[in-house]
């Protein structure tokens, strides 16, 4: 048996980071990845892959559309071998980053999935064999699975989750996509852009349900313009296959409907990965999503047991999982690790990307809070009108009497960069005012900030 300060199972964004902040504070680790690598979902079949796929999908379309600035290019091909194979490169390149950050902090790395038996100890399987690790803290950092609608079976051939649509051998003639979260949208503006017909089944009446109101119907007609098919308040009902053809039958205003594609991407959200922990022999207690209930400490109800990232509450994030890790780490070492939840950031790779932080207007009028809306177009962007990506607007929210930010949404060029200036003005308890007053160099995109914080009171200069 080995002896560690800290056991953390999983080695996801919030797993891998906990083990390095542990080990920084001088505290033994060991870490235990059923999986081949290292990095979890998000390094090797989430976030990372996706954003490959995003940015060269991205840079085709925008070398067809070069010709409409003065640079002639003719015949534009893409190779999607060659794309898949740099996304797996750089998927690579990162998750032996992983391994070699594990070895200069000398954190103990055990490969098989890790059961745990009581509050000091982990039974790790592997290979027909098993090993008992003892701990004086254990972290369940294990993230989370698809969620797949009820008699949906995948084949990761026509029927796909995120994982097979980050896979595809030729570019599909017509993509089906159930879901408009952002996992869905994402995926789609890839296989868009290179050429299929993407339709999107959603059950909600709106894209981005959780989304700010005014954005998601902003972003959703962008979509429509670049080719995106919506049906809204649509129920899915069966994936059927037959003479090479994929049917899908929906249902919306009490009416069925069949459609036919080449492929389908299951995209309906994800849920917490708790199987197999041996949880319910240990009384750990889950919610009725799955996930594990924890304090404020992010300690469960055996108190050196604790809980990080997408299997516990809170948005299914890397960073917020990350910010967790650390968080827990501190805790663990007597220090006052915390996370502010407000200040979380989230973003949509598309193009426009969309990001936000905060509240949404919604939210706002539903706990009945004083509000200002300050807006400012990417139209009136100098920055934004030279780089002809003009879609879009910066929306600040503030409290009425203090002016404090509450929330801001950015649908736009470069948006999930330019949410973190927002960021960081919440944590520190900025006003609109405090933004508004601040030199912004020209020409940027960050202008656009300066000026939706300007115009919280109507203020804007340049509209």
């Amino acid at each position: 048996m080995s002896d560690f300060d800290i056991a953390i199972i999983g080695s996801g964004p919030g797993g891998y980071v906990c083990a390095i902040r542990a080990a920084q504070l001088g505290l033994s680790v060991c870490c235990v990845e059923k999986s081949e690598t290292l990095g979890g979902t998000c390094l090797n079949v989430g976030c990372i892959p996706s954003k490959s796929l995003l940015h060269t999908s991205y840079l085709f379309k925008q070398t067809k559309d070069l010709n409409k600035i003065g640079i002639t290019v003719s015949d534009v091909q893409i190779d999607i071998k060659k794309m898949i194979n740099s996304k797996n490169e750089s998927v690579v390149g990162l998750t032996d980053g992983i391994k070699f950050l594990f070895k200069k902090n000398k954190i103990i790395h055990k490969k098989g999935f890790g059961r745990i038996v009581n509050s000091n100890e982990i039974e790790i399987l592997s290979d027909n064999n098993s090993e008992i690790i003892k701990a004086k803290n254990i972290v369940i950092a294990t993230g989370s699975e698809v969620s797949t609608p009820k008699d949906i079976l995948l084949d990761e051939i026509d029927i796909l989750s995120s994982t097979g649509a980050l896979n595809l051998s030729e570019v599909p003639g017509e993509l089906i996509i159930i879901g408009a979260g952002y996992i869905g949208l994402e995926l789609g503006s890839v296989w868009s852009r290179l050429g299929s017909k993407v339709t999107v089944i959603e059950f909600a009446d709106r894209i981005l349900p959780g989304m700010d109101s005014e954005v998601s119907k902003n972003f959703q007609k962008i979509l429509i313009m670049q080719g995106f098919d919506f049906k809204l308040s649509t129920a899915l009902r069966s994936i059927t296959k037959k003479s090479g053809k994929t049917y899908v039958t929906v249902e919306t205003k009490g009416q069925s409907i069949e459609l036919v594609c080449d492929k389908v991407l299951i995209s309906t959200g994800r849920k917490a990965y708790t199987y197999g922990l041996n949880l319910d022999q240990i009384n750990i207690e889950t919610d009725s999503h799955g996930k594990i209930e924890t304090n404020d400490l992010f300690q469960t109800k055996i108190k050196n047991i604790y809980a990080i990232g997408d299997c516990r509450q809170g948005p299914m994030l890397a960073h917020k999982a990350s910010e967790e890790g650390v968080a827990v780490a501190e805790i663990i070492a007597g220090q006052a690790g915390q996370v502010n939840y407000n200040t979380i950031p989230s973003v949509i790779y598309t193009a426009p990307e969309v990001a936000s932080v905060g509240k949404t207007e919604e939210e706002i009028k539903k706990q009945g809070i004083k509000y200002k809306v300050g807006k400012f177009p990417f139209t009136a962007n100098p920055r934004a009108k030279i780089m002809h990506d003009t879609e879009g607007f910066v929306k600040i929210l503030s409290e009425a009497d203090t002016d404090e930010v509450l929330g801001v949404h950015i649908i736009g060029p470069d948006a999930g960069n330019l949410i973190a200036e927002l960021a960081i003005a919440m944590e520190f308890g900025a006003s609109a005012e405090d933004i508004a007053r601040t030199c912004h160099a020209h020409p940027t995109l960050n202008e656009s900030i300066k000026e939706a914080a300007l115009n919280v009171e109507g203020d804007a200069i340049h509209i």
